[in-house]
């Protein structure tokens, strides 16, 4: 499964030449992680309340192309890895068909409350499954 979100790029987002600055990509891989973890059906909020986070341990981000005050731009996200212990999203940040922007973030599962690594797959199955669907749809 892949996720789309669509932004217009805002002014307070572009430094003086009116480029996005590179800060914002992360803040924008996390809105289209959000938005893919609430198309498969479990909100992070709800996530939450069960007990389970995903710190962030792992960003990478590939600048190809900038991106300018009011482009409408896309971002994509996917799973590309999940184990039992952490998950990976790749994302694309795209304006029209041009790409942009790559990159993917790493987050390992722990419980809200201690914070140690958890085994999501005996934590919660179906959510487990749920991702490792996501992968198989993405990929075939």
């Amino acid at each position: 499964m892949i996720s789309q979100s669509k932004i217009t790029v805002r002014y307070a987002e572009t430094d003086k030449m009116g480029i996005v600055h590179h800060s914002n990509y992360p803040v924008w891989f996390e809105i289209a992680r959000t938005d893919f973890i609430k198309k498969l059906g479990v909100p992070y909020s709800i996530l939450e309340k069960r007990g389970l986070m995903l710190p962030l341990v792992d960003l990478s981000c590939h600048y190809i192309r900038p991106a300018y005050y009011e482009d409408e731009v896309v971002i994509s996200a996917c799973v590309t890895f999940l184990h039992y212990s952490k998950i990976e999203f790749s994302y694309t940040v795209k304006r029209g068909d041009e790409l942009l922007t790559t990159g993917k973030t790493v987050h390992g599962f722990v419980r809200s409350d201690t914070f140690k690594p958890i085994n999501v797959k005996k934590f919660d199955l179906e959510l487990f499954e749920k991702l490792k669907a996501s992968i198989e749809n993405t990929n075939g």
